[in-house]
């Protein structure tokens, strides 16, 4: 049976801008530790990002208060999240890329796994021309992004919209997503599931390979 892999992007294909503090204060010209927003690693400390996991804002609601926050920061009116992702990592996008990412793709590429992402936001956040930059995503055969259709996950027809495309049943595929509402969503479909814990990459990729019938090893 042919079988596909389909990637969320943001967190899962990228290191997430939690974890690249660090390089958006340089990018930007702000004093190391400027920014404090640690998201899910470190919960405790960023109340809008327990908001969001309460279900009391959407993702794409907890980014935009960063964007303007982060625009006031260095006098900028940012009100689209594609500004903020461009001043912090246009430069050099390559360099947020997981590594995990890199050998997971390759690994599914010798096994005959085809490729998808599955996206809420990916052009909305890192703007069009961002694909440019990264020859990688032409390895993929399906990019379903709801800045087009306007169809979230977790709404099925999202999950439905990229397995059509992929012209594949549920059980032929594998989601892999860091946010639980959306591992849900799929989960509804009948789609096997990887919730991606960005603080152990590997082991999300390892996993997702391995439910896909791929027993080596990742090498990053």
């Amino acid at each position: 049976m042919t079988r596909a892999l389909i990637l969320d992007f943001g967190g899962v294909v990228t290191r997430t801008l939690f974890e690249t503090h660090d390089l958006t204060e340089a990018a930007l010209g702000l004093p190391p530790g400027s920014l404090t927003w640690r998201g899910p690693f470190e919960p405790e400390t960023d109340t809008l990002w327990q908001d969001m996991q309460a279900g009391k804002l959407s993702e794409r609601d907890y980014y935009a208060t960063r964007t303007v926050e982060v625009g006031w920061m260095i006098g900028q009116d940012w009100t689209e999240m594609a500004q903020f992702v461009r001043a912090a990592r246009g430069a050099d996008p390559d360099a947020v890329i997981r590594p995990e990412f890199r050998a997971a793709i390759d690994a599914a590429a010798v096994s005959g796994i085809r490729l998808a992402i599955l996206s809420n936001e990916l052009d909305l956040f890192y703007g069009a021309d961002f694909r440019d930059k990264l020859p990688f995503l032409e390895r993929f055969e399906v990019i379903e992004d709801a800045t087009y259709s306007g169809i979230l996950k977790p709404d099925p027809r999202a999950y439905q919209a990229c397995l059509n495309r992929l012209g594949l049943p549920a059980n032929a595929c594998v989601f892999v997503d860091d946010q639980q509402r959306n591992v849900d969503g799929a989960i509804a479909l009948g789609i096997p599931t990887v919730k991606f814990d960005v603080a152990d990459p590997a082991t999300g990729y390892q996993t997702a390979l391995q439910m896909l019938g791929v027993t080596e090893e990742l090498s990053s």
